[in-house]
Order: structure tokens, then sequence, then C-alpha cells
């Protein structure tokens, strides 16, 4: 058999590779399609209808607790009817308030330079990876950390403890939340701007937080409701008290001593063996998913209702 000469083409076969890439046929495509969306949407069913039990079954426990005495009252002494969970609603308030206050401001301003000014560097790069570290970190370990670093060596419980403990939470939450709103804002916003002649920190601040905006705002609130709902890290750090949150310093302090907060306190009581307690626990439990729940739907309406202004 004479060899193919130089101009001459080889016939083209088919190699295994190919042969294997072949598109299956259009029923088995189709069977394939149906059994997937199916699963999608049976394990979509199953996960809303855990959580749709899971919210009855507390407002049915916890509704029957919730009165004027819940908001206003002390907790009962063990054994006795009567009381409510005053100090632990106040004292969860002002922890997430500090909290807030100590971790949105350096959270948006971290991802305002990941976004608009470190942009592709090495330093930006470091500062995304150790952010995306601490969103995985066990929020228990965070409460461990701040026991070594705040409780042992000052040898107290403190509400400030406990408000550190989240804030350090809510950071890498929001510098990544502001720094995905912001590289949403088409960047044809940001070269018409800086063509007119204005300073990159006049646009930034003026043109692409503003058109980013609700944005920034709705994962502000989200990172913030995230945290009070928190229970691991205070058990380290704030702990928990029977008493109100009467001053900043002093033993009942917030900067002092042990605060009292919700989260802590439904853990508490949820394990006693005593009815009115858990009825507290219930009525607690209540409070925060209604909390969760009522500022996730009244963020998305005020924003989706200002879309439509």
């Amino acid at each position: 058999m004479s060899a193919p000469q130089s101009g001459e083409r080889r016939p083209a076969t088919p190699s295994l590779a190919l042969a294997a890439l072949r598109p299956r046929s259009h029923g088995r495509r189709k069977a394939l399609d149906a059994f997937i969306k199916g699963f999608a949407y049976v394990a979509a069913t199953v996960g809303i209808a855990v959580m749709l039990l899971i919210v009855y079954e507390v407002v049915r426990r916890g509704a029957a607790t919730i009165d004027w005495g819940f908001f206003t009252e002390l907790p009962p002494v063990v054994g006795e009817e009567g009381g409510g969970l005053g100090n632990a609603l106040l004292g969860t308030l002002v922890i997430t308030a500090v909290a807030a206050a100590l971790a949105l401001p350096v959270g948006f301003l971290g991802g305002v330079w990941l976004a608009e000014f470190g942009r592709n560097g090495r330093i930006a790069t470091g500062v995304r990876m150790v952010a995306n570290v601490n969103m995985g970190i066990p929020s228990i370990v965070v409460g461990v950390f701040i026991f070594a670093l705040l409780v042992k060596p000052l040898q107290h419980y403190s509400g400030v403890a406990g408000s550190i403990a989240l804030a350090f939470i809510m950071l890498p939450v929001m510098a990544r939340t502001t720094e995905d709103m912001l590289n949403l804002v088409p960047n044809e916003l940001r070269e018409s701007a800086l063509a007119m002649g204005v300073p990159r920190w006049r646009v930034t601040l003026g043109v692409i937080i503003r058109a980013a905006r609700s944005g920034l705002i709705t994962g502000a609130v989200l990172a913030t409701v995230r945290v009070a709902g928190e229970t691991a890290p205070l058990l380290f750090t704030a702990l928990s008290s029977p008493y109100w949150l009467n001053s900043l310093f002093g033993p009942e302090g917030f900067f002092g001593g042990p605060t009292a907060n919700l989260t802590k306190t439904v853990y508490d009581f949820s394990g006693m063996p005593y009815a009115r307690m858990q009825e507290l626990a219930w009525g607690g439990a209540l409070v925060i998913i209604a909390a969760v729940l009522g500022l996730n739907v009244l963020m998305r309406l005020v924003f989706q209702r200002g879309k439509e202004w």
C-alpha cells in the first residue's frame, strides 16, 4: 500500500472522543430535564415545609406568652409565675446597636476601598481572602477569641465584650457586601463622571455609592439582624444577668459585668424544668423570629416601593 502523497488529504475518521460527545437523543434529554426539575421542586418544597413547621410551632407556643409584662418585667424567680424578659430585650438592643456602630462604618469603608481603590492589588487580594475566611469561622470560635482577648484579662464578663464579638462577625459581611454592591454599578457611570473632571473621591461618594444605596442599606440591616440572633459568642462574652442594664459601669453595667441578652436567656430558660421559664423561652424565640423575618420583609417592601416612586 503506497503512502499518501503530500498533496492528498487523509479521510476524516471519527475518534472515540468525538463519538463520546455525540448529543443524546431528544427523549433522553427531556426525561433528564424533567427529573432535575422535579427533584428541585421536591427539595424546595421540603425545605419550605420544614421552615414553616418551625415558625408555626414557635408561634403556637410563644404567642400566648407575649403581653405587656413580657416586655417590661424582669424574669421571675425560679418556680414562680409572671415576669418577662424586659432586661434581656434591652440588653440585646444595646449590645447589637454598639456592635453595629463598631462594625458597619469600618466594613463600609473597607468595602469601598476594595471596590474602588484597591481593586486588583495584592493588599486587596489579601484583605478579601481574610474576609472570606472570617465569614466562614464558626461564631463560637469568635466568642472564645474575644474571651481570651478581653474577658479573661479583665476577669469579668461584659456587654461590651459581647458587642465586640458580634462586631467581629459583622465586619467581613459588611465589607464583602459593600464591595459586591459597588461592583454591580455600571462602569459607564464612573467613566462619565471622571470625564467631566470630577475628583475620584467625589465620584465614589456622589455617584457610585448613591447608585448602590438600596443594596448597601439592605446589606447593613441584614448583617445586623444576623448577629442579633447569635448565641454562641455571647456565651463567652456577655454571658447573662437577671437584672436591668442600669449603668455603663458597675457590677450590672455594660462595661463592668454580665449583661442580659435575649438569645442567652432563651438558651438558659429552654433547659429549665419549670413551665413558666419554658413559656418565656418560647416567647423569646418568637420575638427573635419576628424581628428577623419582619426586618427582612420590611426592607424588601421599602426598597421595592422606592423603585416604584
